[in-house]
């Protein structure tokens, strides 16, 4: 009977610990979130010349791509107006595009919209499957853009999931390429 009592008491203080570390957790990632998009709008913009205009028949103009590219802003809109559902099956549509048409860029962001709308359903496992797409084609193809969020929202979904170790391998990814960014 005191066995079960103490451990009963130990379990409770153990949640409370990890409720507050997860608070804490949370806290972090919406500060380095935020610190994040201000430090990286557009460091590295730069405009094209006044005088070097492209004239209208010297673009090629693929249908498939302004396809994938509609699909993209699509699921884009819907989760601005906050319609994950919606989304993901523009997202989808844009996914299947670019991997047949072998576009590794487009790809990357289909996957990243694909996880976004699925976290935004609470669907945090199949989040999770979409946002580690987009680390293995950054690693396949070479190019980071985008490894630093999909590692954070790969963290938020553990934290929900409460999943919070493997979320702390998560977090700390994030963290470490926020700092040498």
């Amino acid at each position: 009977m005191v066995g079960a009592t103490v451990g009963g008491l130990l379990a409770r203080q153990r949640r409370g610990e990890l409720t507050r570390l997860n608070d804490q957790l949370r806290q972090i990632n919406a500060a380095l979130r935020r610190q994040a998009k201000i430090e990286s709008y557009a460091p590295t913009l730069s405009y094209a010349p006044v005088g070097s205009k492209i004239q209208e028949s010297d673009v090629i103009v693929d249908p498939q791509k302004e396809r994938l590219i509609a699909y993209l802003r699509s699921g884009k809109n819907q989760l601005r107006n906050q319609a994950p559902d919606k989304a993901f099956p523009e997202f989808k549509a844009a996914l299947d595009l670019a991997q047949s048409l072998s576009d590794h860029v487009e790809e990357k962001k289909a996957a990243r919209g694909l996880g976004a709308s699925l976290q935004r359903q609470g669907k945090y496992k199949e989040a999770i499957k979409y946002h580690s797409m987009v680390l293995n084609i950054s690693k396949m193809t070479g190019e980071d853009s985008g490894v630093t969020e999909a590692y954070g929202a790969i963290a938020d979904c553990y934290t929900e999931l409460g999943e919070l170790e493997k979320a702390g391998e998560f977090y700390d990814k994030y963290i470490a390429r926020l700092q040498n960014d």
